[in-house]
C-alpha cells in the first residue's frame, strides 16, 4: 500500500501571481464590462431601477456566468484582485466621462421621459419603456393620487423610479 502523499507546501507566489498576463485580464474585464453595460442599458431603465426577485436571481446567475469569461480560468488571488481593480477603475472612468460629456452621459444613463404629459398618457413611450398601466397606477397611488386626471406629468427617471407632478388645484 503506497504511503499517503505529503501535503503540498504553502506557496504564496502561486497564490498571488496570476496565471494569465495582466493585459489579457484587463482586456477580458473591459469586454465583459462593456457587454454587460450595453445589455443592461438595452433592457430599459425600469428593469434596473427596481429589482424584483426574478431580477435579483438573474443578476446573481449573470455574475457567476461571466466570471469565467473574465478570469479565463485564472483563479489566483492576484488575478481576482487585478480584475476587481480593473472593474472599479472602469466604473470610475465611466463616471468621470459621464460628468464631462453630455453624449457619454446620455449613452450611459439616458434622459428622463414623460409617461404622462399634461394629463395625457404617452402610450408609445410606456410601450418602449416596458411600463404597464398597473405600474403607472401604482406610482400614482404612491404619490397620493387616485387617477391619471389628478396628475399633470408622470416622469420615468433615469434611475428607474417614477416621479409624479400633481395638477395644481383650479
Amino acid at each position: 500500500m503506497p504511503a499517503p502523499a505529503a501535503p503540498a507546501a504553502f506557496d504564496l507566489g502561486a497564490m498571488l501571481v496570476p496565471v494569465l498576463p495582466w493585459w489579457e485580464l484587463l482586456l477580458r474585464g473591459v469586454i465583459v464590462y462593456v457587454f454587460l453595460l450595453a445589455l443592461i442599458r438595452l433592457t430599459g431603465r425600469r428593469q434596473t431601477g427596481l429589482l424584483t426577485p426574478f431580477d435579483f436571481i438573474l443578476l446573481l446567475i449573470l455574475s457567476n456566468t461571466v466570471q469565467n469569461a473574465m478570469n479565463g480560468g485564472d483563479n489566483s488571488l492576484g488575478g481576482g484582485l487585478f480584475l476587481a481593480g480593473t472593474l472599479i477603475a472602469i466604473n470610475w472612468a465611466m463616471l468621470v466621462l459621464s460628468r464631462h460629456s453630455r453624449l457619454v452621459h446620455w449613452a450611459l444613463v439616458g434622459r428622463p421621459v414623460f409617461l404622462v404629459r399634461d394629463g395625457l398618457v404617452q402610450e408609445k413611450v410606456m410601450h418602449r419603456e416596458r411600463i404597464t398601466h398597473h405600474e403607472l397606477m401604482a406610482a400614482l397611488r404612491t404619490a397620493g393620487l387616485a387617477n391619471i386626471e389628478q396628475a399633470k406629468d408622470v416622469i420615468l427617471e433615469t434611475n428607474g423610479s417614477i416621479s409624479v407632478i400633481h395638477r395644481s388645484p383650479a
